[in-house]
């Protein structure tokens, strides 16, 4: 994107490296017969990061989990089944914290419902991602400035629920992605910015065996970051992370004491990869958003481009939790896998929970957030309503 910069700091180039092939699917390698590796790129890939603690903890599954103020990311239809009138909450995660202290995602997001017995809700969020201070140089080594990129996400969403056990919900979003602040003579390089939206279904039924013991079967559906592409010069635009992520989770509360949560998702980049001319190289063809989403299906590398994650979360008398998870990617997808755990405390209206990604990999195959532990602290509360007897599924 930037060929005519060179960037001194290690830092970024590690950033690059790593954010492109192994945080946040940016990078999915495709193999040609000769061995070579051909990626799959994408523009503004931080919206692929998973922005809190509690699905952190639980490898990164969150599409069918039960509802709270972060699933205006992993599934804005799951609103409605909430058991709180508003709720929200803010994430800290910091980036690379192995290599450097100043990069780092902020996620902030909360929801409020409204209507009959709390049938519909609207939320939002705020995501910011700040890749810390760059100082820039040319490919002769001169200084061309100082900056600090960054890129932000907003999120307006919508979610009502159909009957007592399936809901809907759909979001807006306004991407803005700014990588070269601060850098001189760099031609036409500009901010780029995109509008996308996400569209989300979800199904919660719990079945009371006595007045202590229930389960609950959650599954939910979510097409994610569907939208216009991004450009950050006059003559090139980007795809953004197009998703389709499937969910299913499974809660057993044995008495009024134990309750534990298993989940498990599949996820599944939707931007089409590099195509091969007659010569033999590889190119990336000017296709349009729906066109790149339809041929992402014919991939080659097939269920290779699938990724999963598994997660458990066991609740003490609903104040204590304990989590862990896994997260598994093929070998020629960007290769990610990596275990997961984490702790969360609830009392009253305020809820506290802490998630750490087991060190895994080496080099730039080592994930960005291992050994590194992130902090959501989430506020839910009601305003003289309370749905929760209303919503037999929570």
């Amino acid at each position: 994107m930037f060929q005519r910069i060179a960037i001194s700091s290690l830092t970024l180039l590690a950033v690059g490296i790593t954010t492109a092939n192994e945080a946040i699917a940016q990078s999915s390698p495709s193999t040609t017969s000769s061995g070579q590796k051909i990626a799959i790129t994408t523009a503004v890939p931080f919206l692929r990061i998973s922005p809190d603690s509690r699905s952190g903890a639980m490898g990164d599954v969150g599409i069918a989990i039960s509802a709270d103020a972060n699933a205006q990311y992993w599934n804005v239809a799951k609103m409605p089944f909430a058991k709180k009138k508003y709720g929200v909450s803010v994430t800290y995660t910091p980036w690379l914290l192995d290599l450097v202290p100043d990069i780092n995602l902020v996620y902030v997001s909360g929801f409020a419902k409204f209507g009959k017995d709390g049938n519909q809700a609207i939320s939002g969020s705020l995501r910011y991602f700040s890749l810390g201070n760059i100082d820039y140089r040319d490919i002769g080594g001169n200084s061309t400035g100082t900056g600090m990129p960054r890129e932000y996400a907003l999120d307006l969403g919508y979610s009502r629920r159909l009957s007592t056990y399936l809901s809907t919900g759909v979001s807006l979003r306004y991407v803005h992605s700014s990588l070269a602040t601060g850098v001189a003579n760099v031609g036409d390089i500009k901010p780029g910015s995109a509008v996308a939206g996400d569209a989300g279904i979800y199904y919660s039924r719990t079945k009371e065996m006595n007045e202590d013991k229930a389960t609950t079967l959650s599954a939910g559906a979510v097409l994610s970051n569907i939208g216009s592409k991004i450009s950050y010069s006059s003559t090139k635009r980007d795809f953004i992370p197009t998703n389709l992520g499937i969910g299913a989770a499974y809660t057993y509360k044995a008495d009024v004491y134990n309750k534990i949560t298993i989940a498990a998702d599949i996820n599944k980049l939707l931007v089409p990869a590099p195509e091969q001319d007659t010569a033999g190289k590889y190119y990336y063809p000017d296709k349009g958003v729906v066109a790149g989403v339809f041929s992402s299906f014919s991939d080659p590398a097939g269920l290779k481009r699938l990724t999963a994650a598994i997660g458990a979360e066991y609740w003490y008398q609903d104040q204590f939790a304990v989590r862990a998870g896994y997260y598994y990617e093929d070998k020629d997808n960007g290769a990610r896998k990596y275990f997961t755990c984490g702790i969360g405390v609830r009392y009253t209206v305020f809820n506290l929970n802490v998630a750490y990604l087991v060190p895994s990999g080496s080099g730039i195959n080592r994930n960005p957030l291992s050994n590194t532990v992130r902090f959501s602290l989430l506020f839910d509360f009601d305003s003289g309503s309370d749905f929760s007897k209303s919503n037999p599924t929570n």
